[in-house]
This record gives structure tokens, sequence and C-alpha cells, in this order.
């Protein structure tokens, strides 16, 4: 990929990193801007992320989200895999694991967009007949010299034929989602938008089930034949605000996701636990667990 890496040696970017590297179909849901290698394996990636956002700064524009350092992270990976590690473009990434600690103290909006750097060092990458078929990743984030987040990621990629054959004739155009319920009081997970929030009520405090809205423009920046690792993260998220009111802005997300999340059956989100080491987040379809999650908090 020359190209790529003449864009890497680039000293001043004015522009995002192309956003199909990052699959992303929106240039402002596209946070980096530039990365070069620093190491054998290692790479510093810059990043700017926006003083609004609809989803990922808070709705009195003082805090950056979590999950926005979350997003970062995961287009590191992304944009790395791509350039550095010859993934071709139009394969499929498939997140396996996300463990992440974020420090809110440190995400503080200021008077211009931050423009932190991800250290990403790629300790594993898994080869099939000669692509590379899935990676391990460690990252740091940081922001005008403040450590604001660590993170360990595990992903697998697969050419588009088969995924096609993994995903046995779903396409975005074949499945047909049933239409969202309604949700919980945005108040009661954190969120200013009742179309951000991704929890519906059911008979039980500790079971929701899970808003499928593809319309959304963050969550589904691009059709999807499945829910993707980002919405169930954001369930994790807003059960732990219905949870644990006032128990603390949730920071750090140890998941595990084990299969995809399809669109047209319910998914059901389950939290237990809220003590000690965290609140357990489990999503289930059918008689199947699809993504678990230990959500921690931290104290405001």
């Amino acid at each position: 990929m020359p190209q790529a890496r003449q864009l890497a040696e680039t000293p001043t970017l004015t522009a995002t990193v192309p956003r199909q590297f990052v699959h992303r179909a929106a240039v402002a849901e596209t946070f980096l801007t530039g990365w070069k290698q620093t190491g054998t394996d290692r790479f510093a990636v810059a990043a700017q992320w926006p003083r609004g956002h609809g989803l990922h700064v808070s709705h009195d524009r003082s805090a950056y989200e979590p999950l926005l350092v979350v997003e970062t992270i995961r287009q590191s990976g992304t944009l790395i895999a791509h350039t550095e590690y010859d993934v071709p473009l139009g394969h499929h990434f498939v997140l396996q694991e996300f463990e992440v600690d974020t420090f809110p103290g440190h995400l503080a909006v200021g008077p211009v967009p931050a423009e932190p750097v991800v250290d990403v060092h790629f300790v594993e990458v898994r080869h099939r007949a000669g692509r590379p078929a899935g990676a391990r990743y460690a990252a740091e984030v940081l922001l005008d010299g403040a450590r604001v987040a660590t993170a360990r990621v595990a992903f697998t990629c697969v050419a588009e034929a088969v995924y096609r054959r993994l995903r046995a004739g779903r396409t975005p155009a074949t499945v047909t989602v049933p239409p969202a319920p309604p949700g919980l009081p945005p108040r009661v997970v954190g969120r200013a938008l009742p179309g951000d929030v991704v929890l519906a009520p059911t008979e039980r405090e500790d079971r929701w089930r899970l808003r499928i809205d593809t319309a959304h423009p963050v969550f589904f920046d691009h059709p999807l034949d499945h829910a993707p690792g980002m919405l169930l993260l954001e369930s994790a998220r807003q059960a732990a605000w219905a949870r644990t009111p006032g128990g603390g802005t949730p920071s750090s997300f140890r998941s595990v996701f084990h299969r995809y999340a399809e669109l047209d059956e319910p998914v059901w989100i389950e939290a237990s636990g809220g003590a000690g080491p965290g609140l357990r987040v489990v999503a289930t379809q059918g008689e199947l667990t699809v993504f678990e999650c230990l959500v921690g908090s931290a104290q405001e």
C-alpha cells in the first residue's frame, strides 16, 4: 500500500484518514488523522475528537464519553491492520475481546478539539493461506501528556466470500428488522435524546430488550446484517447507568463477543452484581449468549 504509507509520512494532516480504512461511511465518524510506525509492530495513531457529538460528547458538552475512546481504539486497530499488515479492504472484522480502562478525569472537553495519540502495539498476528486472519493488540491513549485509556483487543478478519458463507444468506437487504420498542427514559441511562436509548423496559428491573434502530447514524453508520459491537457495548454502558444510579461514570469494559447478534430476533440484556469488581452484563438471543461484559465505574 504505497499510498497509505505516503500518508503516514506526511508531517501535518488537515483531514481524516480515508474512511474506508476504519470501516466508516461518514467522514464525521472518522476520528483518525494519521499514523506512523514507531517500532517493531508498534505504531502511533493521531486522532481528533470533536467538541460536540450527538453520542460521544456529554449533552452539556463538558466531557468526552468513554465509548468515544473505545471507538478511537477500534478504528486504530482497523487502520493499522489494513495499512501495515495488508488486510485487504472489503474484509470483515469481527471483535472477539475488548478490554478497556478509561480515566474520565482526563476527558474534559477543552476550547479546541482534543488531539489524542494512540500507541498501538500488535502483539500477535495470525495468518491463514498467507493472509492475516486475526490479531491481538494493546493500546494506550494519551491526551496532552496524560494517559486517558489502556486497552487490549482481539479480532478476526475474513474475506467477503467467506463472510457470506458464514452468514448463510443474511445481508442488510434480506434481513427484516422489527420496529424498535419504546425505550427507557433517557435520563435513566445517561442519555439526552430518546433516539440514543438502546434499552427497552421489561417486567424486571435487571432485564431489558435491546433496541435496534438501523436508522441510528452512529451505531449504523452504514448498513449491517447484525448488531454491531459498539451497540452492544452501549447497552452495557446504559445497563450500568440504569442499575447503579449515582454510581459514577461507566468507564471500564471487559467484554467478550461470542457470536453475531441478529437483527430480526430479540436480544435480551441482563445485569447482575454492581458491587466489588463491577456490574456483569450479558446479552442473549434465544438460548445463546452473544455478548458479556464486566462494567466498572469511576466515581465523580
